[in-house]
């Protein structure tokens, strides 16, 4: 099981997880406005999203995870952003 609260951060992406008393892990999406416009950050948090339902939900025991985008990751690629949470599942003690 994972520590009661942890946090990790990436180039484009900030990271924090805790175990949940749910049979299931739960996401949370925070895309902070930097300056952008509505689009760009509704944009950005489907790609978040998707990547996260994608890669790290099927894997991970019953968490919340919360993840927060810094401002470079409006210009990341999605395979930028891909990287990140790979970078995160490997360090991750499951």
């Amino acid at each position: 099981m994972l520590s009661a609260a942890t946090r990790c951060s990436t180039p484009r992406l900030e990271i924090a997880w805790r175990a949940n008393q749910t049979e299931h892990p739960r996401l949370g999406v925070i895309v902070p406005r930097f300056g952008q416009t509505a689009v760009a950050r509704n944009r950005l948090r489907r790609r978040i999203r998707e990547l996260a339902r994608r890669r790290i939900l099927p894997v991970l025991p019953p968490v919340d995870l919360v993840i927060r985008s810094r401002s470079a990751a409006y210009s990341a690629t999605h395979d930028a952003l891909a990287a990140d949470i790979d970078q995160w599942l490997e360090t991750l003690p499951l």
